[in-house]
């Protein structure tokens, strides 16, 4: 069964965090929210705060197929001071295994050099920082093993995108008619 961790950093974006969370869990596919904070509980940039799985220390990497960081500021700012965690999202990288990021957060794959010669979106204050890239505009563009996705508004989009990649496609095509969309 695939893993995935969502990160959360104070100042998150809630819609891009959570309805990747509720979509995965949906599929039925192992997904931990998980604090980059030293808390359990992490606040968002909309001031909701949520308990989380567990912490950035309890990750047990070996077993985690996919890294999501959600966007929103400060959080993605937050997300990429988190020396642990971009250590992780390097040997990721390296390794081929999956990578995903919305709104703001794909910027921090463009600043470390993941998005040259992929197509990219983020949201369109952070365009610029997708170095590299062939920037779209499409809600979603996945490049290999790097997912990326626009904002809020792309959220189901994007947490439809994972599920497709952890499962099947015919499993995000059904989740998708579940909860009516599209």
């Amino acid at each position: 069964m695939s893993k995935v961790c969502v990160f959360f950093g104070t100042g998150f974006e809630e819609i891009e965090a959570l309805t990747v969370v509720d979509l995965l869990r949906r599929a039925s596919v192992d997904v931990a929210m998980v604090s980059i904070t030293g808390e359990k509980q992490v606040t968002s940039s909309h001031k909701v705060t949520v308990e989380m799985d567990m912490l950035l220390e309890e990750v047990d990497f070996s077993k985690v197929d996919m890294i999501v960081l959600p966007g929103g500021m400060p959080g993605t700012t937050n997300l990429e001071e988190c020396k642990p965690l971009m250590e992780q999202v390097e040997i990721f990288y390296k390794e081929g295994k999956y990578l995903s990021a919305i709104c703001a957060a794909p910027s921090i794959f463009g600043h470390k050099g993941m998005l040259k010669g992929r197509n990219a979106c983020s949201y369109p204050d952070f365009e610029s920082h997708l170095e590299g890239a062939g920037v779209t505009k499409n809600p979603v563009e996945i490049s290999d093993n790097i997912i990326t996705s626009r904002g809020m508004g792309t959220a189901i989009d994007f947490g439809l995108a994972i599920v497709a990649r952890m499962t099947d496609e015919q499993t995000a095509q059904d989740l998708s008619e579940k909860i009516i969309y599209k």
